[in-house]
């Protein structure tokens, strides 16, 4: 048993995927502070011309798909590395961590 745990710990992949992790919970904690970001601006725009603004509707669905894709990867139900590794969502995720194109 002790020689199994200790064949893993040897193993770069494990050891990469840690550093990745790590890397993307920076990432999911700067993601955090720019939703902030844009609730506020989209509130403010709100008040001020009545309606949404469409581009940043846009942005903010493809920041969500991000910040799911970034989750999925660090809770292990994905061994798809999140951007700036792959392509920037665009569109709603699906339930494999995948987006759908709207």
């Amino acid at each position: 048993m002790k020689e199994e745990i200790k064949q893993r710990l040897q193993r770069n992949e494990t050891w990469q995927r840690g550093l990745y992790m790590l890397f993307f919970i920076v990432i999911y904690g700067f993601t955090k502070f720019l939703v902030f970001i844009v609730m506020l601006f989209q509130f403010v725009t709100i008040i001020l011309t009545g309606k949404t603004n469409e581009q940043l509707l846009k942005f903010s669905q493809n920041l969500s798909t991000y910040i799911y894709q970034i989750v999925i990867f660090l809770t292990f139900n994905s061994e798809q590395h999140p951007f700036p590794f792959s392509a920037w969502p665009d569109g709603t995720p699906d339930n494999r961590g995948q987006y759908l194109k709207k």
